[in-house]
């Protein structure tokens, strides 16, 4: 004998007023081609329902309150998931007329839709990294290792950007990060303005770079020293005041 459950009306008004979100199947079909593992899966299917509800900015902390994983873990997730090129933060206006950051999953759409029209060879594409992307990925261990912890979700897209859009290669930023530690000032404005100077005055090799740099290095060296005391310090040239 079936049992007959009373459901209260506004039980289900809740769930209808929860919303749907609709999963694309060929995402649940070909993730694993995308090196995507099921954590990095879940982390997307809660940042497209957020989308969905309007919320293109979540914070770890409300992620963290709807997974099972700690805040930190969220951001290192959202990392992978920025370093593999299937997620990026973009800019838009919000209904206040307001410039905001949101994360766009367009990066991974883009992809599904090759895997679409190029098959087989598009999942080998994807699936075995080429030694360029190695190397990108090499680059964010390395500021990591400078800067002693994990970088923010926006310090891996201004990384990002460096490369893809201001067409930095991996080994100019290395220097310039270096040029930074040596400055003793250790932050991503900072690297940054060097990038923007290098580039103002046509620099792409490291070696013209090492150039630039020793050069103000030596007018510094040549300026009179008020005090007589050697101190050992390095001369270096301040980017942020030129």
């Amino acid at each position: 004998m079936l049992e007959v459950f009373e459901v209260n009306n506004n039980s289900i008004l809740n769930w209808i007023q929860f919303g749907n979100t609709s999963i694309p199947n060929i995402l649940l079909s070909h993730y694993s081609s995308l090196s995507i593992n099921e954590e990095e899966l879940v982390m997307i299917l809660q940042l497209y329902s957020f989308q969905q509800q309007g919320h293109t900015f979540p914070t770890p902390t409300q992620l963290a309150k709807i997974m099972s994983i700690n805040e930190q873990k969220c951001m290192e997730v959202i990392r992978e998931l920025l370093k593999k090129g299937l997620l990026e933060i973009t800019e838009e206006i919000d209904h206040q007329n307001l410039r905001c950051e949101a994360y766009s999953l367009s990066p991974l759409w883009l992809k599904l839709v090759d895997l679409t029209q190029n098959g087989q060879q598009s999942n080998e594409k994807h699936t075995i990294p080429s030694i360029i992307e190695q190397e990108e990925e090499s680059i964010y261990l390395v500021f990591e290792k400078e800067f002693g912890r994990l970088l923010s979700p926006f310090e891996i897209e201004t990384l990002t950007m460096w490369m893809d859009q201001d067409d930095h290669n991996e080994k100019l930023i290395k220097t310039a990060l270096k040029e930074a530690v040596i400055s003793g000032k250790l932050n991503f404005r900072y690297i940054d303005r060097i990038l923007f100077e290098w580039k103002k005055n046509g620099i792409k090799q490291v070696d013209q770079a090492m150039n630039y740099s020793k050069h103000f290095r030596k007018k510094e060296t040549r300026e009179p020293q008020n005090e007589t005391k050697y101190t050992g310090s390095i001369p270096f040239y301040n980017w942020l005041e030129k």
